[in-house]
């Protein structure tokens, strides 16, 4: 079972997408379930983006749907005295910090409330958290990314386990929620190492001995905070966006494949252990790939039609348009009102009600000459005339190819 954990509270970062392709990845090659954790909020923004990209789950789990086993588990840990109750307000562990950062040493808490006595716990009333009492030895983590990562007992040290209002702390819950789902590897970011060996410390004192399999992502470095929602509205493709994510920092056996075709051969060993730069002008170049390869119907859905022929005169621009956002500006003014220079008005009317009035021709070439026959105007002026009252710009692909794929809008778009 592989889990991806998501705080659906924000927009899903890049980061966040290439961790759960991962996990979703191994899964499938595993044949296991790929499980879905929403840790706040309903999570319906994070499930329809996972579907838009084909990353489909077996199960979705609340992470509010397990908070009588988040209290379970921390009260057996306080009857065993593997935690203890802690009752040091925020100003007074901020003060201890503060203390830390000044003498430039790493902040440990003290355990101040480790050893109260049982009547100054019982008769409390005042706000308390939940420790669990660090560990005795190094925890240690044999990653498949990282290779083997130590944290000393004080790295790791007595962490909340429970916040004052009875909720669990996140590395809390992700390691009893790893217990209840039987996960077998988890995949994640490399700043999550500390978190990791907190969970495994907890499932340690609680006496869960399955062994995880471990891998430790280095995430993106992402310029500016690049959500997938942003990258969907800009018209990249969801096919290439993974085909990228997958590629970066990683070997491959050919740079352009389809997510299915990564199953075949993907492994997480193969992943760099240092972090890469997110390249845009990168993603755009995988991205033109994808659009080559894609449906000409659905090409054209992505350009504002559900036709063949518009989704082939898309085609023709993809040397110069890298997105569908891209594409769309240069498709959308072919069914525009034309702008046309005005010394080239009156020519233009002319060629106007020419065209109008003549019979269908299936090549540019037939279309062009009996046009050319009815007018007196020269050939630089009515090569230029044609391709503005075709494509309503002065530049472009070939006016045979264009023709060829609007022929049957041409009573649309001359008027």
């Amino acid at each position: 079972m592989l889990r991806f954990a998501s705080d659906s509270t924000t927009d899903m970062h890049i980061n966040e997408l290439r961790i759960a392709l991962f996990n979703y990845l191994i899964a499938k090659q595993c044949k296991e379930d790929f499980i879905i954790r929403i840790e706040n909020g309903d999570g319906q923004e994070t499930l329809d983006i996972l579907a838009l990209f084909s990353l489909d789950y077996a199960q979705v789990v609340h992470q509010n749907q397990n908070f009588r086993f988040h209290s379970a588990m921390a009260l057996q840990l306080l009857h065993e005295k593997k935690a203890f109750s802690c009752f040091c307000s925020p100003q007074w562990l901020n003060k201890k910090k503060k203390e830390a950062q000044e003498q430039k040493r790493d902040y440990c808490y003290d355990d101040a409330c480790r050893n109260l006595p049982a009547e100054l716990v019982i008769d409390n009333t005042a706000p308390f958290t939940v420790r669990i009492i660090r560990p005795t030895k190094a925890i240690i983590i044999q990653d498949q990314i990282q290779g083997e990562v130590q944290f000393h007992p004080d790295s790791v040290d007595s962490f909340v386990i429970m916040h004052e209002d009875k909720t669990p702390t996140s590395e809390f819950a992700s390691a009893v929620e790893d217990m209840l789902s039987d996960i077998s590897t988890v995949v994640t970011t490399k700043d999550h190492l500390l978190a990791t060996a907190r969970e495994i410390h907890v499932r340690n004192e609680l006496g869960y001995d399955k062994a995880i399999t471990y891998a430790h992502v280095a995430p993106l470095d992402v310029k500016e905070n690049i959500t997938v929602k942003h990258l969907l509205a800009e018209g990249y493709l969801p096919e290439a966006i993974l085909n990228y994510l997958i590629s970066i920092g990683n070997i491959t056996p050919k740079s352009i494949f389809t997510l299915k075709e990564a199953q075949e051969w993907f492994n997480i060993k193969n992943l760099s252990s240092n972090t890469i730069a997110f390249d845009l002008q990168k993603l755009k170049e995988y991205n033109k790939e994808h659009l080559k390869l894609m449906d000409a119907t659905e090409l054209s859905r992505y350009v504002g039609f559900a036709d063949a022929e518009i989704g082939e005169l898309a085609r023709l621009y993809i040397d110069v348009a890298s997105t569908t956002k891209e594409l769309k500006t240069h498709i959308a003014p072919i069914f525009e009102p034309r702008v046309i220079p005005k010394e080239f008005e009156a020519q233009s009317r002319e060629l106007i009600e020419i065209i109008k009035t003549a019979p269908y021709f299936e090549n540019y070439n037939e279309f062009q000459t009996y046009v050319m026959q009815k007018t007196q105007i020269e050939d630089t002026q009515f090569t230029y005339l044609m391709r503005l009252l075709l494509t309503n710009r002065n530049e472009g692909p070939d006016l045979a190819q264009i023709y060829k794929y609007l022929k049957n809008y041409i009573g649309e778009i001359i008027k």
